[in-house]
């Protein structure tokens, strides 16, 4: 089988390297990730194995993938639209794959092709420098579906492959739910994680919890005036899931976005809580946490 990861960073790398001992891979990397990886290999340590990955990795993407059975993409949500315009040609008509954090990324998609997969993952992705990573936390099994919902023969080969590559990943048919499920959990820690430059188990002080109480309660009337199901119940239920399983499991991570922000790189809080008080707005629904969290963040990314 042929898998083809675009716009791969530290998330896409590492699982371009995992497949690649199940698969042919082919990665869209940057040129100083793509040239560590012909001359040393992708190094990886952490939670998923330890050792040296090699696989074809570029800038570009050569011919001869161009027939690629999947194609995942993994960029930023920021980066999500220029690559598919990039590969259009390539994509188009074929299965296309969106393991990415935030909400619209699968709505882009399909503007370039009527054959996608979500998919979510909750797990730490550290950069240690050039194509090199440290996996440091897992708080679930991947997910993949048929976007926005139910599934097929495409999605059940491809888990199966991902399992096989020792992986765990679930086939669901609500995808776009369990992307729901991930938007919650990152607006609810990533932001504020990024902004205080602690680890997400910091976040259990009584002052951020109560931002992250308010964050969540906002998201989840969005979600109930988008008709999206949430797997909890209520606001409430969620945030004691939150508490007792998915910070624990994650308490030694440092959000994503304090990384971007370190880097100089622009943050996707445009899809995360950004995209919630867009939504909240053209609902009629008041959502000032997670607007001013967004309007912090963007504030920090010009600092």
């Amino acid at each position: 089988m042929k898998i083809v990861v675009l716009g791969a960073g530290a998330v896409g790398l590492t699982v371009a390297a995992k497949l690649s001992r199940v698969a042919d891979v082919h990665a869209v990397a940057r040129t100083r990730h793509a040239d560590a990886v012909q001359e040393r290999g992708f190094l990886m340590t952490g939670i998923w194995g330890e050792g040296a990955y090699r696989f074809s990795c570029s800038e570009e993407l050569p011919d001869a993938w161009r027939d690629a059975d999947y194609y995942i993409v993994a960029a930023k949500s920021t980066d999500t639209e220029a690559i598919c315009r990039q590969f259009a040609d390539a994509i188009g008509g074929h299965e296309v794959v969106s393991l990415q954090n935030g909400i619209g990324n699968e709505e882009i998609i399909a503007r370039f092709t009527d054959r996608v997969i979500g998919a979510m993952i909750i797990t730490g992705f550290e950069w240690r420098g050039d194509a090199s990573v440290h996996v440091s936390v897992e708080a679930a099994p991947m997910k993949l579906g048929r976007f926005p919902s139910g599934t097929d023969a495409a999605v059940e080969d491809l888990a199966a492959l991902i399992r096989e590559a020792g992986i765990r990943a679930e086939v669901t048919a609500g995808i776009r739910t369990d992307v729901w499920s991930k938007t919650l959990y990152n607006c609810a820690l990533n932001p504020l994680g990024a902004l205080m430059n602690v680890p997400y188990g910091a976040l259990v002080d009584p002052h951020a919890w109560a931002v992250v109480t308010a964050i969540v309660e906002e998201a989840y009337r969005v979600a109930e005036a988008e008709g999206v199901s949430l797997p909890w119940e209520t606001a409430e239920a969620y945030l004691e899931y939150l508490r007792t399983a998915q910070l624990p499991a994650t308490a030694a991570h440092h959000s994503s976005m304090l990384q971007d922000i370190a880097g100089g790189r622009k943050t996707e809080i445009d899809f995360m809580n950004g995209a919630v008080a867009a939504l909240a707005e053209r609902h009629g629904i008041g959502a000032p946490y997670n607007t001013c969290i967004a309007e912090l963040i963007r504030f920090r990314e010009r600092l």
